[in-house]
Order: C-alpha cells, then sequence, then structure tokens
C-alpha cells in the first residue's frame, strides 16, 4: 500500500507543488504595481523639434525630479531649457500656490524657434515666459473658431464597419474659385461661383444607381471626378441586446452595419465631367469589374487623368488605373496578382513630382520591396530593395536628393533557417537611393527600434531595447548613422529589485524541422528547476502581423501574472504569421484551420526537452479573438497536446466574422475552407475541458459566433463552461474573465482548488 501511494504521488507532482495558492494569487494580482513603468527611470525621449532648426527639447523624469532639457544636434550639446528655479520662484508668486523647480509640470508646452519663449499651462492658467529676460505672466488661450473652406461642421463617429454611402456632402469650390460643383437629385451639378444658373454635368443618377458626393476637381479646373455608385441592394446587420446599460433599467438594442464574407458590396465606376462644353467621360468597366474596393479617384498634377486602385473581390488581383480626360481610355499603371492572395494592406505608392515616375511596393517576389516605375510605359525601372528581407514602412522620399528613408525588417538576420543570428522581426531604421545604391543602416545596434527624425531629416533619435534589455535613446545623423549624443539609458533597478525577471527569447524549428520558430518562455518570480510546471500558452497568430513581443516591457499583460500562479507562460510566432516571406506567410491561405499550431507544438516540445521542469503533459491554452478561435481549434483537433482551453471572443466561424478579414486569408467566393475550420462544424470532437467567454456587446467579432458554438457543443453533449460578460465589447473577459481564466488553469492544469475569491487581494 504504501508503495502504490508513493507511485500515485511520484505520477501527480502537482499535489505536493505549492502552486495556485492564496499567496500566488496576491503576488500575481500584484504584478500590475510591483512591475509598474514608473519604476523604469528614463525609457524615452520625446523629442519636440523647433521649427526650422535643428535643436529639440525634451521632458526628462526621474523618481527624484523633472527637468527640461534643450539639445543642440549640430554641436551635439544639450542645456537646461530654462533656469527651472528662476521660473518656480516666479509660478510661486504669480499663481499663489507653492511650485518646486524639480517638480515642475508645464502642460500643452510650445517653445519658439529660438528656444526663448515659451507657452504653457500650470496652476489652472495659462502663461508665457520670457526666458532671457526671466519674465512671466498669465495669457488668454487664442479660441481660433473652424471655418473657411473645406470646413465640415463635426459629424457622428461612423463605426469602423459602416460603410460610407457618400451620400450629402458639401458643396466643393474649383481651385480657381470660378465654380462650386455638388450634388442634386443623384446627380453632379456645377454653378458659378458668384451667381448664375447651376446646371447639371450628369443626368443619369437615380436613387439606386447615384453619384458619390465626393468631387474631385482637376488642378486647371476645367473637370470635375466622381465616382457613380451601385450600392448594395440590401445590407447585413447585427444586432446586439444591452442587457444592464448604465442610463436605464430596461434593456437596449443595438443594431450595427456588418458585412460578412459572401455579402454584396457596392460597385463604383469612376466619371469625369468637362464642366465648360458638359461632355462626359464614362469608362469601360473592364479593368476593374467585380470589385471589393475602388479607391479614388485622383487627379494628376497635369490635370490630363485621374488615378485610382482596383481591389479586385478574392484579392487575387490589384490594380493601379487611370483614366485619360482627353481620350476617356482606361489603363494600367501597376498590377498585383496571386494565385493566393494580393496582400493589399501593404500596397503603397508614391507619384513623384516629375509626372514620369511613382514608386510602388510590392511582395512579387516573396519579400515586401519597392519597385521604381516608369509613368508612360506602366514598367518597373528598377527593384530599388532587395532581398531576404521586408520593407515595413516608408518614412520619407526626398525628391531632391533620390533618396527614400524606411523602416525594415530582416536585414541582419541570419540566412533563412539558419540556427544563430539577429531576431529576424527586429526593425531597423534605413535609406536608400531611387536606383537601389547606398543602401545605409541607420540604426545598427541589434535591437528593435523605434525613431524619430528631425524636420529635415538630417538627424534622429533612435531607441532601441529587447524584451531582456532596457531602452537605450541617442541622437544620430541621419547621413550615416552615425552617433551624436547618447541621451537616456534605461535605469531599470528598481524593477529588479521588485523582483522582475525578464522572459527568454526561445528559437527552435517548427513543423519541418529547420525553419526557426521565435518566442518568449515565461518564468515564476520563485522559478525553482527542480518542481515540475504546467505549460500555459497564450496564442495570437493572427495571421497578418507578428505578435510575439520584441521590445522591452516591464508588465506583460497576456503573460506575468499567469506564471505567479505556478505555470511556465510561452507565446511564439508560427507559420502563417507575417513577416519572414511570403512562402512562410502563405500556410494560412484558405486555411485557418492550421493556425500554426504544428509549429507551436513543435516549438513547446523542443523547449520542454531542453527545460526538463518544463511538464509537457499538462499544457493549456488561450487567446482572444483569431486567437479565440485558435485556442479552441488547437484544443478540438490536438487534443493529445493541448488538455484544457480559454476561448474568448473568436471569431469560431468565418462564415459568421468581417468580411475583409475572411475573404482576405480565405478567399471568395465561399467554399468548403469556411466550414473546414469552422470550430461550430467541428465542436463534437470536444474532449478537454473548455471555458468560452464573449462580450454581449462585442462589435468587433459577432458573439452569436460564440454562442453558436455553444449551441454546438450542447448538441453534441459536451460539457463545457461560459462565461457572458454584461455590457462588455470585444474582450478577452475584463477583470471577471481575468479571474476565471487564473482559476480554470490553477483547477485544471495544477489539480488545486482555487481560493475563494472574497480572500484574493485583486487591487
Amino acid at each position: 500500500m504504501k508503495k502504490l501511494l508513493l507511485l500515485l504521488l511520484a505520477g501527480l507532482p502537482f499535489i505536493i507543488s505549492a502552486q495556485g495558492t492564496l499567496d500566488d494569487y496576491n503576488r500575481a494580482y500584484g504584478m500590475r504595481n510591483r512591475y509598474s513603468n514608473d519604476k523604469i527611470i528614463n525609457a524615452s525621449v520625446e523629442p519636440h523639434w523647433l521649427a526650422g532648426t535643428h535643436s529639440f527639447w525634451y521632458m526628462r523624469h526621474t523618481p527624484d525630479a523633472t527637468s527640461y532639457l534643450l539639445v543642440n544636434a549640430d554641436k551635439g550639446t544639450s542645456k537646461p531649457l530654462f533656469d527651472a528655479a528662476k521660473l518656480a520662484k516666479l509660478l510661486t508668486k504669480e499663481s499663489g500656490q507653492a511650485v518646486k523647480a524639480d517638480r515642475l509640470d508645464l502642460q500643452r508646452l510650445r517653445v519658439n524657434t529660438a528656444g526663448d519663449t515659451l507657452h504653457f499651462s500650470s496652476a489652472g492658467k495659462n502663461w508665457i515666459y520670457l526666458v532671457k529676460k526671466n519674465s512671466l505672466k498669465s495669457e488668454e488661450m487664442s479660441m481660433q473658431m473652424p471655418g473657411g473652406r473645406g470646413f465640415r461642421a463635426p459629424t457622428q463617429q461612423r463605426h469602423w464597419m459602416e460603410v460610407d454611402d457618400e451620400k450629402g456632402g458639401m458643396e466643393v469650390p474649383s481651385p480657381d474659385g470660378k465654380w462650386v460643383a455638388f450634388i442634386r437629385d443623384a446627380n453632379v451639378w456645377v454653378r458659378p461661383a458668384h451667381g448664375g444658373r447651376p446646371r447639371a454635368l450628369s443626368i443619369d443618377g437615380t436613387l439606386g444607381h447615384y453619384y458619390s458626393s465626393w468631387l474631385r476637381w482637376s488642378p486647371d479646373s476645367r473637370y470635375v471626378a466622381a465616382n457613380k455608385i451601385l450600392p448594395v441592394a440590401e445590407k447585413r446587420y447585427v444586432y446586439y441586446v444591452e442587457s444592464s446599460p448604465t442610463d436605464q433599467s430596461q434593456p437596449k438594442l443595438h443594431k450595427q452595419e456588418y458585412a460578412k464574407p459572401g455579402d454584396e458590396l457596392m460597385q463604383k465606376t469612376p466619371c469625369i465631367f468637362e464642366v465648360e462644353t458638359g461632355r462626359n467621360i464614362i469608362p469601360s468597366t473592364d479593368l476593374f469589374t467585380n470589385q471589393y474596393d475602388l479607391g479614388g479617384p485622383t487627379w494628376n498634377d497635369d490635370s490630363r487623368a485621374i488615378r485610382f486602385e482596383f481591389n479586385a473581390r478574392g484579392h487575387q488581383v490589384y490594380r493601379l488605373l487611370e483614366l485619360s480626360a482627353e481620350t476617356g481610355e482606361v489603363r494600367t499603371l501597376a498590377e498585383e496578382t496571386s494565385d493566393k492572395y494580393v496582400n493589399y494592406p501593404r500596397l503603397w505608392n508614391r507619384f513623384l513630382k516629375d509626372g514620369k515616375r511613382f514608386i510602388w511596393s510590392s511582395e512579387r517576389d516573396g519579400w515586401q520591396h519597392l519597385y521604381l516605375y516608369d509613368r508612360a510605359t506602366g514598367k518597373p525601372i528598377n527593384q530599388i530593395t532587395k532581398g531576404k528581407w521586408y520593407v515595413r514602412q516608408v518614412l520619407h522620399v526626398d525628391e531632391e536628393n533620390e533618396v527614400i528613408y524606411f523602416t525594415a525588417n530582416g536585414v541582419h538576420a541570419a540566412p533563412y533557417g539558419a540556427a544563430s543570428g539577429e531576431d529576424p522581426y527586429f526593425i531597423h531604421y534605413y535609406s536608400i537611393r531611387f536606383d537601389g545604391s547606398d543602401m545605409k543602416d541607420l540604426t545598427p545596434v541589434e535591437g528593435h527600434h523605434r525613431a524619430v527624425f528631425s524636420d529635415d531629416y538630417a538627424y534622429l533619435i533612435d531607441t532601441w531595447s529587447t524584451v531582456a534589455e532596457a531602452p537605450q535613446i541617442v541622437l544620430r545623423r541621419t547621413a550615416d548613422g552615425s552617433v551624436v549624443k547618447e541621451l537616456e539609458k534605461a535605469d531599470i533597478s528598481r524593477l529588479v529589485e521588485a523582483g522582475w525577471k525578464a522572459p527568454e527569447v526561445f528559437v527552435a524549428p517548427g513543423r519541418d524541422g529547420k525553419t526557426n520558430m521565435w518566442g518568449l518562455i515565461a518564468r515564476p518570480t520563485n522559478f525553482d528547476p527542480s518542481k515540475k510546471y504546467p505549460i500555459v500558452e497564450y496564442i495570437y497568430q493572427g495571421p497578418g502581423d507578428q505578435y510575439v513581443p520584441k521590445s522591452f516591457q516591464a508588465f506583460n499583460y497576456y503573460m506575468t501574472p499567469l506564471t505567479e500562479l505556478g505555470f511556465i507562460v510561452v507565446m511564439v510566432d508560427g507559420m502563417g504569421t507575417s513577416f519572414r516571406s511570403r512562402e512562410f506567410e502563405n500556410i494560412c491561405c484558405r486555411n485557418l484551420k492550421d493556425a500554426g499550431i504544428p509549429d507551436h507544438i513543435a516549438w513547446i516540445k523542443a523547449a520542454a526537452e531542453k527545460y526538463p521542469y518544463m511538464d509537457i503533459d499538462r499544457v493549456g491554452i488561450y487567446g482572444c479573438s483569431a486567437g479565440g478561435q485558435e485556442s479552441l481549434t488547437a484544443t478540438l483537433f490536438y487534443p493529445e497536446f493541448y488538455k484544457c482551453c480559454y476561448s474568448a471572443c473568436g471569431c469560431h466561424d468565418n462564415r459568421m466574422d468581417k468580411i475583409w478579414w475572411n475573404e482576405l486569408w480565405l478567399g471568395y467566393p465561399i467554399g468548403e475552407q469556411y466550414k473546414e475550420g469552422s470550430n461550430v462544424e467541428n465542436a463534437h470532437l470536444l474532449q478537454r475541458p473548455l471555458m468560452l467567454v464573449v462580450g454581449e456587446l462585442d462589435d468587433n467579432v459577432d458573439p452569436a459566433s460564440t454562442m453558436q458554438v455553444a449551441n454546438a457543443l450542447i448538441k453534441a453533449n459536451k460539457d463545457f463552461e461560459l462565461v457572458v460578460i454584461p455590457g462588455a465589447h470585444h474582450t478577452v473577459g475584463e477583470a471577471f474573465g481575468e479571474h476565471k481564466r487564473y482559476d480554470f488553469f490553477v483547477r485544471h492544469l495544477l489539480g488545486v482548488t482555487p481560493p475563494a475569491w472574497t480572500e484574493v487581494k485583486t487591487k
């Protein structure tokens, strides 16, 4: 009997582990305060450049004082922006309130070009301070009433899911001031600006096929351009019942426009009207039929044509088109095609002032890069950036010197699939010439960078960090990236004293055994390698981005608190996420069911093999939104690995979710790929403990998606927990759900009964 008991205890290490206790809960909830940002000193510099100069000021905060520094970039020097003692003395005298020199709080501070006149608010008043004269006086705030040409009265904020029908716009004056264009009875009209009879430029507009109120004049005032719109016959709406509104006792019904995959979409035809002659230029639609969207039009500077962008339904064709105001011909300036999807949110273009060239971004070679195009031929002149890395954002185009400033990741990464090298997701800042030569790394230190440039791009303030290394901030020359002056180096000693430990960056191959996945491992502050720790994975796999943190943060809401309950918490970017290569991302194409989960499992197994204290037999998973879908998908299809799941606000059936996200990755028309990845269709596979969470007012993912999973589980006679948060929108669970999540994993992974809620110090 004694031998049997020992065997049972050996098989259940969590029974003898002091994990999931009341002390653990209190420590988990206390992490927000213990690891607050105020324990990090000098972690950022927010520069305020003085107009037309190479000088800027910023505030420097320490636990003991606040100071204002003025930096001269040309000289590489810094000094106090003003004499704090003198200003504090004057403020105390003039305001009648005691003001300390080392605690000056100058709100809405503005500094003139010379740096010797300050406008700010303090002690409930507005002030002007002349630094050299040490003169302080109160001043009235200038109140400029909005008005003038193009002013539009404030309107109610449109929900991001609501489509603008482009009706009811204001009159639009021509650039030369001679004409005013407007919409009347669904048609385009003009009238002389200074009196005269209005006349119609179009007569074919109807209530069901009307002209847009977004009217665009040509620069020379000869033409007006407008889209003719064929609206959807019937819009889809989602309805929410707010059970417990704060302003009344009875529930409220909310109605929200919400297009879903496969729904009918608005169709547009760009048209041009010549004002003097009344000539109508109505183009052939052959190059832009079956629209997902049509953006524009935008006039060329020479007034000879308009440009517009066509995104085909299904996202396999994207065209930049030009309609001639002279001939009515539509021609293609640039085109992207793919048998999978054109990642249209990443496309970018810039037309150059010479009128002959434009810059275009594309993933056509498998990576996001920039191309210089000839406008006349619609063909590339040359590829500007090139290599196995990603252009992330174009910051500035210096046309005079033909230089582009941009951000990118992966330039310094090890060869694809290699075992070492810089984190491929780290962002750096670069410059390059239009012809692709002279590419410079302006932020050469290894790390994740964020930079702010001077107005003329002569200097940049570079802040970099990693998840384990606190931020450092320097002033650099843009010409070569050299350091002019070290500005700040974050002090995290108080954070470390509070027990903070950095998460570990862990790299291991994914499903193919060779392509490295990058993720994080977070451990408890009282970590004991002699114990066995269950694993909790936080998943957000997208797609469309990369999600594992890369820069320094004191507190990670998704990982830090859970560790204190007695878990190892992990997060990883698997195949299907972005910015490694299109091949890496394409796993998600018509296959959201995959969710990178095979890579996650391979990565976690590799971590557990290296660290035996990670208990590979006790792995839980949770996520919200796409992560809510993916966490449940992982549990349904890989129950031998994932032993329990907390799923919040998941888009569990992609036919129920918003149109843009799902048609981009799953395609159009709606096919079996939507059904195959549906957690509703596959709910009967559930074998493990599940907690479903949803906000009753989720205006991002239709709450019915979660309720339909619940319905399918009930019909399949499956046991699960359902938590509905009254008044909540798109949420991981709010405070109530957070506590439920803690208890859920403690109960199912640690085998421990959680402490009573009344005993836990959640504040």
